[in-house]
């Protein structure tokens, strides 16, 4: 239902988007129409001598009437839009007493179209009631004319209007569109950077803290003095574990270009290097990355875990695929003289990460203690895949 009190919409009214062809098409309408009614003053020879400085100057205050109202409407000023009208409409009267039938009767016309096309509809259909009643009262053509210009010149400039809001919604939504593009592309980047520091944190997390439980035994074996030789396999483990962030860290940067070796070889060889034993069931398939990479980080934590917490115990792990999802399941089968000094190196951050993980992926991930009357712990990873 159409708002009696309502502007046109600013792209409307800013005519945006309107064709260069068109905008030639209006001009030269203007001027073609601007010819006739000079050619029809000069025909009803109603100024003489001086008299055409006044025609010339009530010619030059209707175009600034004209471009004025254009930027009040635009600016939706309902007061100065209408004063401007009236100054319009008084100039067509005082055409009209001096006996300049043709150029009221075009003012008065054109009050009537700007009306119905850049006013709110209430106030348009009133200036066009006024305007198109003074040229009916004025005008000396046959009755079917004046009946026929009452009626089509409001339609008309009300067709325009249409036109004008028709192109200005296109515009808006384009605009809303572009801005639904830019809150994606923000949105992509910002979850790919979170991705990246994910990333980042987990293999920095894993390599170092791999490194800090063989430095941790290292410094422990020579506070007690002990063999040189069992120092050694220390400091020899740590600089394993560097090489294998760095390996790590390689991987990670080819995840992120979408370059990643198989789930499965990765869990053998992570088993194979920790001697641990590996189950794979059900019918294997292509993960996604984000889901593979969940499953390659816990892994990896469930592993340096058991290093950091029961060195030497027996680890089984269990990697399933199931519909629409894959789980991992990780267990050691109890601590075998862990040192409690050399498990309080870490934080308790690793575990936290891969829930969180998991719960960004729509899965779950839960650790504990294996349960009542069995040793060791357990890591149980799920995510849709």
């Amino acid at each position: 239902m159409e708002n009696w009190t309502a502007w046109p919409a600013r792209e409307a009214l800013l005519r945006m988007g309107v064709p260069r062809r068109r905008q030639v098409m209006t001009w030269g309408v203007r001027a073609a129409v601007a010819a006739l009614v000079l050619w029809g003053v000069l025909r009803e020879g109603a100024f003489h001598g001086w008299w055409y400085a006044v025609l010339a100057a009530g010619l030059g205050v209707s175009v600034a009437a004209v471009r004025a109202y254009y930027l009040t409407t635009l600016a939706q000023r309902l007061g100065p839009s209408l004063a401007l009208v009236g100054v319009l409409l008084a100039l067509g009267a005082v055409s009209q007493a001096a006996g300049a039938h043709a150029p009221a009767a075009v003012l008065w016309c054109l009050c009537a179209l700007l009306g119905m096309e850049r006013l709110p509809i209430g106030h348009g259909l009133a200036v066009s009631a006024v305007a198109m009643g003074a040229y009916a009262l004025a005008s000396d053509e046959q009755a079917v004319v004046i009946a026929g210009t009452v009626l089509a010149l409001p339609f008309i400039g009300y067709g325009l209007r249409l036109d004008d809001e028709a192109r200005g919604a296109g515009f808006r939504l384009l605009a809303q569109e572009r801005a639904a593009r830019r809150a994606e592309a923000e949105s992509a980047a910002l979850a790919e950077r979170a991705r990246i520091a994910r990333e980042i944190h987990d293999v920095l997390a894993h390599s170092l803290s791999a490194q800090l439980v063989h430095l941790e035994a290292a410094r422990l074996l020579i506070e007690r003095d002990e063999s040189r030789q069992q120092v050694l396999d220390r400091v020899v483990a740590a600089r394993r574990m560097a090489r294998e962030g760095l390996a790590e860290t390689r991987q990670a940067l080819s995840a992120l270009r979408g370059e990643l070796t198989p789930v499965e070889e990765f869990l053998r060889e992570s088993a194979a290097g920790e001697g641990a034993r590996l189950e794979v069931t059900g019918e294997p398939r292509g993960l996604s990355a984000e889901a593979g990479l969940a499953v390659r980080r816990v892994a990896q934590e469930a592993l340096t875990n058991v290093r950091k917490h029961a060195p030497g115990a027996p680890v089984e792990m269990q990697f399933t695929y199931l519909e629409g999802w894959v789980e991992l399941w990780v267990r050691d089968r109890g601590a075998r003289g862990a040192s409690a000094e050399l498990g309080a190196t870490g934080a308790g951050y690793g575990l936290l990460g891969m829930r969180e993980r998991a719960e960004l992926l729509g899965g779950s991930l839960e650790a504990g203690p294996a349960g009542s009357g069995e040793e060791g712990f357990v890591v149980r990873l799920r995510v849709p895949a």
